[in-house]
């Protein structure tokens, strides 16, 4: 049942890619490995990203196992599907069950995509990673992947209304397995940094619809998303927003 949902969706993934007359560029095909466990890195810069950044492992016949936080495993909608495909629920207040929920699915040869950054970057370009990555994959003794997206955030991010335009190009780009041990898990997460930059770096450059000045290009590159810096500050105040929120339903 598990693998008949999630054949489905990506079923209806790709009518909605044909749709929408989506131009979808992938390049790296070649470092997913066709066997075996490994940790799938994506950078996050919209909504849609866990669909996008699935669809590389299934040109391979591969499928994802995504980590994703519990509201969308609480959601009537959503829900039903995150646990029919084996997503992984991540409680923020019990995160290490999820860990070996995740170290579980490598060692048995799975798939599983995180999202280091943790959140959606505003400023569309790569944040400070956290080092869950690093050590859910050196104890399930597998490499990490770097994988970037770019062009999602067009589609449905943060702050911007939703634009399911057609034509809208998708690049994914796939970086060489990093293999990681538990000896330094600092500077391990600052070389998946560096590695996913560079993807985006190129990503970005290459991008057939670059358009200087837009809201979805970052300001490094000429566009007018918020800076790291800002993004920080809008990101803090958003969690200051949904923590009062909490706290007034509390009373």
């Amino acid at each position: 049942m598990t693998e008949l949902v999630y054949s489905s969706i990506i079923g209806v993934a790709k009518l909605g890619f044909r749709v929408l007359g989506q131009r979808i560029d992938i390049q790296g095909l070649d470092h997913l490995q066709r066997t075996g466990g490994a940790l799938l890195a994506v950078n996050h810069i919209g909504y849609v990203d866990f669909v996008y950044g699935g669809l590389a492992p299934v040109r391979i016949g591969r499928r994802v196992r995504f980590m994703a936080k519990r509201e969308l495993f609480d959601h009537r909608v959503s829900g039903p599907i995150m646990r029919a495909c084996r997503h992984i629920e991540v409680d923020r207040d019990d995160g290490e069950s999820s860990l070996a929920v995740a170290e579980r699915y490598l060692a048995a040869g799975e798939l599983v995509g995180i999202f280091p950054e943790a959140t959606i970057s505003r400023a569309m370009e790569i944040k400070d990673l956290k080092t869950g990555a690093v050590r859910i994959a050196a104890s399930a003794g597998v490499p990490v992947v770097p994988l970037v997206l770019w062009g999602t955030q067009r589609l449905m991010t943060k702050d911007h209304p939703r634009d399911f335009s057609r034509g809208t190009a998708i690049s994914i780009r796939i970086g060489a397995p990093l293999p990681v041990t538990e000896d330094d898990v600092v500077a391990r997460t600052a070389h998946l940094k560096h590695s996913l930059q560079g993807l985006l770096d190129d990503a970005i450059t290459t991008y057939p619809q670059h358009q200087d000045g837009a809201w979805w290009l970052p300001a490094s590159y000429g566009g007018t998303a918020p800076t790291l810096e800002e993004a920080a500050r809008l990101d803090a105040d958003e969690r200051r927003i949904r923590a009062a929120r909490r706290s007034s339903r509390g009373r």
